[in-house]
């Protein structure tokens, strides 16, 4: 596995989610938060080896419009270094449209679904993303000796 600093990869995941935000090219409100990392395994006390992970989305935008962002992406995402391995439906109850895609260099995941709005529950129309690195090895700290005060010890 390889060993990669987390800021180095959030900053990455972070700049795709940028470029993909950019070729979707629709004029709504994307969702705030950046990117964070979270353990491989299913330890959350573990904090190595780790992966790095941005979720958003993009909505108050009408219907149409999402849909028109998610052709774009089709259609750039191979022109853009990605190669698209799956381009269907989620297998959810609202059976959302879902394209699954990898960077060419195997280091970031993309999956993006376009979810219809739906009053009864107050959820609106909009195109949920997520891109995810694989996951690294942190890389080594030097273990120094913790500085102590002088006489420390000393009564």
């Amino acid at each position: 596995m390889e060993t990669r600093d987390k800021d180095t990869v959030t900053a990455e995941v972070e700049q795709a989610s940028t470029r993909i935000l950019e070729i979707i090219d629709v004029k709504g409100s994307p969702s705030e938060p950046g990117a964070m990392t979270m353990p491989c395994s299913d330890d959350y006390h573990e904090e190595d080896p780790y992966y790095a992970y941005h979720p958003w989305s993009i909505y108050m935008a009408p219907f149409a419009e999402l849909r028109k962002g998610m052709n774009r992406l089709r259609v750039a995402l191979p022109e853009n270094g990605w190669t698209i391995t799956k381009d269907g439906k989620d297998g959810t109850i609202g059976n959302s449209p879902q394209i699954v895609a990898e960077s060419d260099d195997h280091a970031l995941l993309l999956d993006v679904r376009l979810h219809k709005e739906v009053k009864a529950e107050h959820s609106p129309a909009m195109l949920e993303v997520t891109v995810q690195s694989r996951c690294y090895r942190m890389p080594a700290t030097p273990t120094e000796p913790e500085e102590q005060p002088p006489n420390m010890w000393l009564p």
